[in-house]
């Protein structure tokens, strides 16, 4: 396995839970555990090696799915009827709530995007309430699909590098 190998399970490991958890970049960092098998030339149960093109296909998929991770929040919270403010509260909330269990991430995103809403942009109870749900949503989504393109590098690193 060597070094290498060692590497590319532990950066996909942490890219799985750096989906979850914000602050870690989850898809680039198991993106690099598939670097890692590529410099590594580790081969697969029929003997081939990670491609060039496979690499970059990986590369433009992380790419794309950061840039989202960016902007499908936002657009959840405006379709709800929210703003900014709420966008910015679920992610305080997130960051206080993750210390309290993932349960406690789940309400403090929702409820950090309520409060804002509600105290900043004086949108009302129902209207703070429609935006923080769409924060929420917006964040569950995004969390999907960074653990959908984290698992299936995991998945492929681990396919490569425990032959």
């Amino acid at each position: 396995m060597g070094i290498l190998g060692i590497l590319a399970i532990i950066a996909a490991v942490i890219g799985i839970v750096g989906s979850i958890i914000p602050g870690i970049p989850g898809p680039p960092v198991s993106w690099v555990g598939y670097l890692l098998v590529f410099i590594g030339k580790f081969t697969d149960r029929a003997g081939d090696t990670m491609s060039l093109t496979v690499l970059l296909l990986w590369l433009g998929i992380v790419i794309l799915v950061t840039v989202l991770d960016y902007v499908i929040p936002s657009w959840f919270t405006r379709v709800t009827g929210g703003h900014k403010a709420a966008s910015v509260g679920a992610i305080v909330g997130l960051f206080a709530g993750m210390f309290f269990t993932p349960v406690g991430m789940i309400t403090g995103s929702l409820l950090g995007a309520f409060l804002a809403e509600l105290l900043y942009e004086n949108s009302g109870v129902w209207n703070s309430f429609k935006a923080s749900i769409g924060a929420f949503l917006g964040f569950i989504f995004t969390t999907g699909m960074k653990i959908v393109v984290s698992g299936i590098m995991a998945y492929y690193v681990f396919v490569y590098v425990i032959n």
